[in-house]
């Protein structure tokens, strides 16, 4: 591939977690005037990002999952990391100059509930109650009680992933205001439609189209934990094989399909009212921040 000529990615959906950028790839892939790879969290850039297990694209690697993009479309792609990076703001702007990018937000505490819920699907948090979990980030913090099979250390700390100020503030200052659509969870989930057309409005892409709207990620339970566990950390010996025969985005493919068949939708567990309220609390002056930043009302987000 001549790379010099090879089609870049122009917008990026980059977070947060759990707040409906799964649901968002999907629509878009669905215009015919956007082209989005089939793979989500393809995780190229934030260089300050440590993984355990999975080693980074190549740029020639991550170059290829564009080169079917037919001319004159936009091409995008969606990694929820990209919004907690400190340097994947940047590294995006340098890659892809006047690129946009689409930051979908929702009520932090629900939101870490949420993350917490999709690492115990995935196999990633051994801590299977939220409380555990979040009073545990002091320890995890400084390298105690990481998950083993988690790929991400940082993955864990939920109250860094939900301090969204600095984080779209890091991509307003590199890509600029205008570059930057924000979608808040509340309006996604109460009026699809009409943020879907918003967001193909920025693109400026055929706003008439309408994809099919459905929910992609929702909460959801392993039919066996096991399945899950050998998904997550597989035995070194079948992971270095899966490596040496099969393409990346193959045993992604695979990971991800059967990751889908051993999915059971299930409500998520109430969270306990009274770590609501001291969550819900302790998040409020960032709340306020956000509110600031975005000049609009999150007073719901307070309110616990």
């Amino acid at each position: 591939m001549n790379q010099t000529r090879a089609r870049r990615p122009d917008f990026f959906i980059v977070g947060a977690p759990k707040a409906g950028t799964t649901s968002l790839h999907d629509y878009l892939r669905q215009h015919p005037q956007i082209f989005m790879p089939a793979l989500k969290e393809l995780n190229y850039f934030g260089s300050d990002r440590t993984l355990r297990n999975t080693p980074r694209l190549s740029e020639a690697e991550y170059l290829r999952m564009f080169a079917r993009a037919p001319a004159g479309v936009r091409i995008g792609e969606a990694s929820v990391s990209y919004l907690r990076s400190e340097l994947a703001a940047r590294e995006i702007a340098a890659f892809s100059p006047g690129a946009q990018a689409i930051v979908m937000l929702r009520n932090p505490v629900e939101m870490m509930h949420a993350m917490h819920s999709e690492l115990v699907f995935l196999g990633a948090e051994d801590l299977v109650d939220f409380a555990d979990a979040v009073a545990a980030e002091a320890d995890r913090r400084e390298g105690r009680r990481i998950p083993s099979a988690v790929n991400n250390s940082r993955a864990v700390l939920y109250r860094d992933a939900a301090t969204f100020s600095s984080q779209v503030e890091r991509y307003f200052a590199a890509l600029g205001r205008d570059q930057v659509h924000v979608i808040v969870f509340d309006d996604f989930k109460a009026d699809t439609h009409a943020q879907v057309r918003n967001t193909f409005r920025f693109l400026d892409v055929d706003e008439s189209f309408s994809p099919r709207l459905e929910v992609i990620n929702p909460a959801k339970v392993p039919r066996l934990r096991l399945v899950q566990r050998l998904l997550q950390s597989p035995p070194g010996w079948l992971r270095g094989a899966a490596r040496r025969a099969l393409p990346r985005t193959t045993r992604k493919r695979i990971y991800r399909g059967v990751q889908r068949l051993n999915a059971r939708r299930q409500a998520r567990s109430a969270m306990d009212p009274e770590l609501r309220a001291q969550l819900t609390a302790e998040f409020a002056p960032e709340v306020e921040r956000l509110e600031r930043l975005l000049e609009r009302d999150l007073s719901a987000w307070k309110a616990s």
